[in-house]
């Protein structure tokens, strides 16, 4: 694995789950710099390296003789494997501390420990990713993300929507994308031609793909020809109800925990690393203190990842036996939709970083 590539104007770039780079990015809307000098911008460095002593008192010296001060950080180092993962959030000034000369110093330190993995970047000052979204004919996914887009909570730019059916020149989609000047590409599928190239011809310029309710299967050739990382959403908690219509598998299966979960994409059919995980459970008295002590769980869980006790109430929802199968659905889409938009926001974040064969850190 390469250690750090550089790009274009000199970003950092970092290996991802397909082989393809992180990008710097902008994040919209937002700021973490605590400080009241107005000089001082925002940096955030991710690292996976070997794990051996000294590293965190060498990041840490880094940012400190340019004058940046740290505002977070997150560490793992997983059992009875030495590897080391670290998420650093800081703020610096640009005119103590160049962007081309950053490079430089966390290059040095990649070197240093032979890390896998050393990304930095500035939101005020770098690119945002440029993603294409994939849709079929479910819309629920596919107009959160431009809503999110148009609102600045998602850090993205959508170059073009990708869909295997039609939509009319009055809905809300066509005009929705017709104001804001993003190209909508509608490419017949059949079971003998998928369209594969022609997406591929559409997506060169991005730095990763949104599968936003796509019900085609991509082949090897495909993620392995575009070499960057695709991200899906799938009702459910994964390994579960795979394939089609897994809303109608759910309901028919009478269960009482529903979920979404946002995957990375590979060539078996909704197997790949998880970035994200939501839940539905059921309001029947019933299962009412095994439901407790389930969100104290996730509670629990999702703070040892940084996420905060204080966001668990959006990953909530309740489902019961008197749901019919379209209500059933209705709160699986709004699953999805947060889901989704939760896992794109903290890829764009550099908050997720590959862990072993088949899993993530998310910080």
């Amino acid at each position: 694995m390469s250690l750090l590539r550089r790009v274009n104007a000199g970003l950092p770039q970092a290996i991802g789950f397909t082989r393809r780079p992180f990008k710097s990015l902008k994040f919209a809307g937002e700021s973490l710099d605590a400080s009241d000098s107005p000089a001082l911008l925002h940096g955030i460095h991710v690292f996976h390296c070997p794990d051996v002593l000294g590293i965190v008192a060498k990041l840490s010296e880094c940012i400190a003789l340019r004058g940046g001060n740290i505002l977070g950080a997150d560490i793992f180092v997983p059992e009875k494997n030495q590897v080391f993962y670290s998420r650093s959030e800081f703020v610096f000034d640009p005119a103590k501390w160049p962007r081309v000369q950053m490079e430089e110093d966390f290059l040095k330190l990649s070197k240093m420990f032979n890390a896998m993995r050393s990304v930095v970047c500035v939101p005020a000052l770098d690119p945002k990713y440029k993603i294409a979204v994939l849709a079929s004919k479910q819309d629920h996914c596919l107009v959160d993300l431009l809503h999110g887009w148009q609102d600045g909570r998602l850090p993205v730019d959508i170059t073009c929507i990708i869909s295997n059916h039609e939509r009319g020149s009055d809905t809300h989609v066509i005009r929705f994308l017709e104001r804001h000047g993003i190209p909508y590409h509608c490419l017949h599928t059949t079971k003998g031609n998928k369209r594969e190239a022609e997406i591929l011809d559409l997506v060169q310029d991005t730095d990763f793909l949104v599968l936003a309710r796509y019900m085609q299967l991509l082949s090897g050739d495909f993620l392995s020809s575009y070499g960057k990382d695709v991200i899906n959403i799938h009702h459910g908690l994964l390994p579960s109800f795979k394939g089609g219509n897994p809303s109608k598998q759910a309901f028919d299966a009478g269960v009482k925990l529903i979920g979404a979960t946002s995957h990375f994409v590979t060539e078996e059919l909704d197997s790949g690393p998880i970035i994200e995980q939501m839940i539905a459970m059921s309001n029947n008295r019933t299962v009412g203190v095994s439901a407790y002590f389930l969100c104290a769980y996730v509670k629990m869980n999702f703070s040892m990842f940084s996420y905060g006790m204080e966001n668990i109430a959006l990953l909530v929802e309740r489902v019961s036996h008197r749901e019919n199968l379209h209500s059933f659905i209705l709160k699986s889409e709004n699953l999805e939709r947060q889901c989704l938009a939760k896992a794109i926001k903290s890829y764009c974040e550099l908050r997720v970083l590959p862990y072993g064969e088949n899993k993530t850190v998310v910080f």
